[in-house]
């Protein structure tokens, strides 16, 4: 091969590289989150003692055993903590302390799914039996039997879409978690995994499980929180021809900088995981397995990729998340989203299918609406908000330039406060 081919063929190499990455440069130039003084960003000391006082009276009153808390203004950081015990042995919690996201999940994994789309791979209402044929011609429970759980369906009036599953109207469940009783039956004598697990499962195989198994509803009828964003998951391995775990790390988790997020530790983080707690006796004590296995992210086969409960983060991590949306889509001179793109995924998508008024659901976010905002303490209209199983909590106002987390491992009822506290008490910092 003569040397001007050689050239040639490395030019083409090179651009076929280009397109297989989903983010792009751009002229943007936002910087790396770093720590600034309150004031220098019109953020009131005094009142962020409060938050500090908050969070202290919490662990003396008993109601949670630990939390690391951090709030962002502007790109800059004002307040990062940690409090308490990381488990019940009572070793101290770290800032840079790794938790069971959970539910925090979906917003990546929505954000994954709008970088394809962006690309031109497919459109939102697209059917998903499309791109994972065995969800062709569902079919919605009509009548169930519970001495043997054997139903009875009918087809449903529609095909399940994108759409739909970002927006939990699919009309699929959640297993273990469901509000009804019929489905966690169904789904239990399934196999399906919702949550954690050592074993040697994989996404695809929970897929296919899920798309044998009929649906609450007609596709679009109601808000059916479900694993709508599982199915996403495996739905970008089938589109991207990467694995769900691979492609996240390639095209958000490290241009982003998360270096603390994903589905799986590497032993050298594993101290760095926050146990699960509950309280016995009005004591804090170590969780055990349940239906899910506590030992995740850290042992077991790590071959399971749940888009919808499965990664673990550090408060910094997920604000570099949400900091890249505050800037429109771009984070660091990398683009990953279009503003535009931004602004369909917190419109209202679900319209009065969801909640009452105070949110509106878009695509994987709740976002507060102007009556929400008239409730006091939730932040300006626009407010994205979401949480995660374990008590994870987060918020970010693009109005206010604002991102607050607060992150706690816990499991039953305990009188924790600080999530609503923590959110009022952030919107009342700010001067100016």
């Amino acid at each position: 091969m003569t040397l001007k081919k050689t050239y040639l063929w490395f030019i083409i190499v090179m651009l076929c590289n280009l397109n297989l990455t989903a983010q792009t440069t751009t002229a943007r130039r936002s910087s790396p989150l770093t720590v600034a003084p309150p004031l220098s960003i019109s953020l009131s000391s005094e009142r962020l003692e409060r938050i500090d006082n908050m969070l202290k009276q919490s662990l003396k009153d008993n109601t949670i055993p630990g939390a690391v808390a951090l709030i962002v203004r502007n790109g800059r950081i004002v307040f990062h903590e940690a409090y308490g015990n990381a488990d019940a042995n009572g070793k101290k919690l770290q800032k840079d302390a790794i938790f069971r996201i959970a539910s925090q999940s979906k917003a990546i994994t929505s954000t994954a799914v709008m970088m394809l789309w962006e690309e031109g791979k497919f459109r939102l209402d697209d059917p998903i039996s499309k791109y994972i044929p065995e969800f062709k011609n569902p079919e919605v429970l009509v009548n169930f039997k519970y001495a043997d759980t054997t139903y009875t369906s009918r087809p449903a009036n529609k095909e399940i879409t994108i759409r739909h599953l970002l927006t939990h109207t699919s009309g699929l469940g959640y297993g273990v978690i469901d509000g009804d009783e019929r489905m966690k039956m169904l789904y239990h004598k399934a196999g399906t995994t919702d949550l954690f697990t050592t074993e040697p499962v994989t996404i695809k195989d929970v897929v296919m499980k899920l798309a044998k198994l009929p649906l609450h509803h007609d596709p679009g009828e109601k808000f059916t929180y479900s694993m709508g964003l599982d199915v996403l998951g495996y739905f970008i391995e089938v589109i991207s021809g990467m694995s769900f775990e691979a492609y996240l790390q390639k095209h958000l988790f490290e241009p982003l900088g998360m270096d603390d997020t994903g589905f799986y530790l590497p032993a050298s983080k594993g101290d760095r995981l926050v146990a699960i707690q509950h309280k016995v006796n009005d004591k804090w004590e170590n969780y055990p397995n349940t239906f899910y296995d506590v030992n995740y992210p850290i042992k077991g086969a790590k071959s399971f990729f749940s888009g919808g409960a499965g990664l673990s983060s550090t408060a910094k991590d997920y604000a570099t998340f949400l900091q890249m949306y505050l800037n429109g889509g771009e984070f660091n001179k990398i683009r990953f989203l279009s503003r535009t793109t931004i602004a369909t995924m917190m419109a209202n998508q679900t319209m009065d299918l969801y909640g009452d008024g105070d949110q509106h659901y878009g695509l994987a976010f709740g976002v507060l609406t102007e009556q929400g905002q008239a409730k006091g303490g939730l932040g300006s209209p626009g407010t994205f908000v979401w949480g995660g199983y374990f008590n994870t909590q987060y918020f970010a106002d693009p109005k206010e330039k604002i991102i607050g987390i607060i992150l706690k491992q816990t499991q039953g009822s305990t009188g924790d406060q600080t999530s609503w506290k923590f959110k009022q008490m952030v919107m009342t910092t700010i001067d100016d």
